[in-house]
């Protein structure tokens, strides 16, 4: 061996020992990270507070309160007929399915029940704002991962069911339009064969999120296997709605509760997935959208005529005592536990809101994961900060 080639030897092995030295030296215990407080995608102002180790979250934690407004205590200040303007916003996307709790809850305590067009009509603005709700989540989830497209078909194709929202109760994300024993107005004319039109280019747009996105290689290789949540951690943590269902477990309020809305009256079909991960949350949401629009068609088909009112006080004083109403929004369970002492307001209201259970599990299914996952994760459970913090 000549004398260059061992200096060359010398050299390398000097070389390698000195990279491991800076290795070691380079060597931490790890990184706390703040994740926000921010604003992602318009859904609210959220901070998460990541212990890294690496690129690998050791642990996560939600911090909530930075969109607290006191709901249920502004509740109690607040004749019944006012509460509506204020639990529009709570779920701000979900606007009218917000109201239909707690006006089943003010119905039982005195008990009436509305007529039976005002419960097809419920059902009718419910399921559009399902669709309004998570026809934004289906091409948002694409923003996430780095494809624009999506989310301008979803934009587009939401704006004509704000459309029919607004043309009946003249609001676009705040109808206000729930009353205690039925509804404010009747539909327009010319807006049943409008809404008929409108549900099928939601259908159209589920079709195309499909090619879009389901089909593409890098959204199925970022969302399958990630994030997964068994059925029996997503029961322990009160997970609900499509978070729940897409972990496998078959459970839907609109099918097993006896509730006076016209669900019933219609063949629809509750979607779940096995694989409780990022891509089946996608799934299970896409194809509720479908089935949405294909229980507004029915419900359009055999609108009943007759009254959308029944017959209240002028000025409504709801009867002492206690009720509790729930129902499956966009989001997930959403109920009211309504107190009266027979006045003209509640005198305690407690809000079970979707996402304040939803984001519970957030500690859980990010321990473990890499920072590009955390992303994919939370998009995919899907929550809105006004939801949350109430």
């Amino acid at each position: 061996m000549t004398a260059t080639t061992e200096r060359q030897k010398a050299a390398y092995v000097s070389g390698q020992a000195a990279d491991g030295r800076i290795n070691v030296e380079l060597e931490a215990e790890g990184m706390t990270l703040n994740l926000g407080p921010q604003h992602p995608a318009t859904h609210g102002t959220l901070r998460i507070v990541v212990r890294l180790d690496g690129e690998q979250v050791l642990w996560a934690e939600p911090v909530c309160g930075y969109m607290h407004r006191g709901y249920e205590k502004l509740c109690e200040v607040r004749t019944y007929p006012q509460v509506t303007t204020l639990v529009n916003r709570i779920d701000w996307l979900g606007h009218f399915a917000n109201e239909v709790p707690f006006i089943l809850a003010a119905e039982k305590l005195m008990e009436i029940e509305a007529p039976e067009r005002a419960q097809w009509l419920r059902t009718i603005f419910f399921e559009m704002a399902r669709i309004a709700n998570v026809s934004l989540f289906l091409g948002d989830m694409g923003v996430q991962l780095g494809a624009l497209t999506p989310v301008f078909y979803a934009f587009r194709d939401r704006e004509y069911v704000l459309n029919l929202m607004e043309a009946v109760t003249g609001g676009r994300f705040h109808p206000n339009f729930d009353r205690i024993g039925g509804l404010k107005e009747d539909l327009p004319k010319g807006w049943v064969g409008e809404a008929r039109a409108v549900m099928g280019r939601v259908r159209s747009f589920c079709d195309q999120m499909e090619d879009l996105l389901m089909g593409n290689e890098i959204f199925d290789r970022r969302c399958r296997g990630i994030g997964v949540i068994p059925a029996s951690v997503a029961l322990d943590y009160g997970l609900s709605g499509a978070n729940l269902r897409a972990s496998g477990v078959d459970w839907d309020l609109r099918r097993d509760e006896d509730h006076p809305l016209a669900w019933k009256h219609c063949d629809w079909k509750v979607w779940t997935h096995a694989d409780g991960d990022s891509f089946a949350r996608y799934w299970v949401r896409l194809q509720e959208t479908r089935e949405a629009a294909k229980i507004v068609m029915q419900l359009l088909d055999g609108l009943p005529s007759g009254p959308i009112q029944a017959k209240v006080p002028r000025i409504i004083k709801v009867p002492a005592g206690e009720a509790w109403a729930h129902t499956e929004n966009p989001l997930g369970e959403m109920g009211y536990y309504v107190v009266s002492k027979g006045g003209l307001g509640p005198f305690r209201v407690k809000i079970r809101s979707a996402s304040f259970n939803n984001v519970s599990i957030i500690p859980w299914v990010l321990r473990g994961v890499f920072v590009p996952d955390v992303i994919t994760i939370l998009a995919s459970l899907y929550f809105i900060l006004g939801d949350i913090d109430r």
